[in-house]
């Protein structure tokens, strides 16, 4: 927890990961992903899963590709330095390890929470976990009502001091398209004159399946990167703070090598 919340840039040590891990690592990690998700899953059940537990479930899961021979580089992980109040954090959506991820890097600084499709608080096992973490929930089938939910939910959890993560495309995507980026996340901000944090995201290790997209095939090899943006106010329309965020994104993306 101390390497990946008290430095400012965390990269996973050298190291080969279990031998099970490197032999098998597609199912070894799923095997992982799942007893986490089972565990806390029975202690949401029970009304004993608080924000320590889901900090832990999140650390598992990274050491869960770290196993396998996963490599994890963070980087400007201080940057809740800069934040005085709850923020929106904005970013682009690779795979469903963001979800997994992000908790431990932002939840031991800023309550928060996020905003999810409906469909994930369905999930068998998963529902219970999402559920505690009381997500803004959006159906993804009619715009104007999730913005509607967005800018009234996400307005009340920010005023009780709770951040959100918005992921603005529509779906998990490999290749980032700013068409598809829509400004809710700015619109959330500026109705309740809080920063945006944006937050650059290359998580295609975890791949998306054909048959189910959750599913994908595990590849170690690829190194997944995480990046925080300063803080910024919107102004005016929030144009120019919708701009600066995807130009954040690209920039980042571009030097990974997407």
């Amino acid at each position: 927890m101390k390497k990946l919340t008290e430095q400012t840039t965390y990269t996973t040590p050298e190291r080969s990961g279990t031998w099970l891990g490197r032999l098998l690592p597609t199912q070894y990690f799923y095997y992982k992903i799942f007893m986490i998700v089972l565990k806390a899953s029975r202690k949401s059940k029970r009304g004993h899963y608080n924000d320590e537990e889901w900090v832990n479930s999140s650390i598992n899961c990274i050491w869960a590709l770290e196993a396998i021979g996963g490599k994890f580089a963070l980087e400007h992980a201080d940057f809740y330095n800069k934040l005085n109040s709850a923020c929106v954090f904005i970013g682009n959506h690779m795979s469903v390890l963001e979800t997994f991820v992000l908790p431990c890097l932002i939840q031991p600084f800023r309550p928060v929470t996020f905003v999810v499709k409906e469909s994930l608080i369905e999930y068998p096992f998963f529902k219970h976990v999402m559920r505690s973490r009381k997500p803004v929930v959006v159906g993804r089938t009619n715009p104007r009502e999730d913005l509607k939910t967005v800018l009234q939910e996400g307005q009340k959890r920010l005023e009780a001091g709770i951040s959100s993560v918005i992921f603005p495309q529509t779906t998990r995507d490999i290749v980032f398209d700013p068409a598809k980026f829509n400004s809710l996340g700015v619109k959330l901000a500026k109705r309740s004159n809080v920063p945006v944090v944006p937050i650059a995201l290359k998580t295609d290790a975890w791949g998306l399946g054909q048959k189910h997209k959750d599913l994908g095939k595990i590849d170690p090899s690829k190194t997944v990167h995480i990046c925080f943006g300063d803080p910024m106010q919107v102004q005016g329309s929030g144009k120019e703070a919708h701009q600066s965020i995807v130009e954040f994104i690209q920039r980042k993306l571009d030097s990974w090598g997407r």
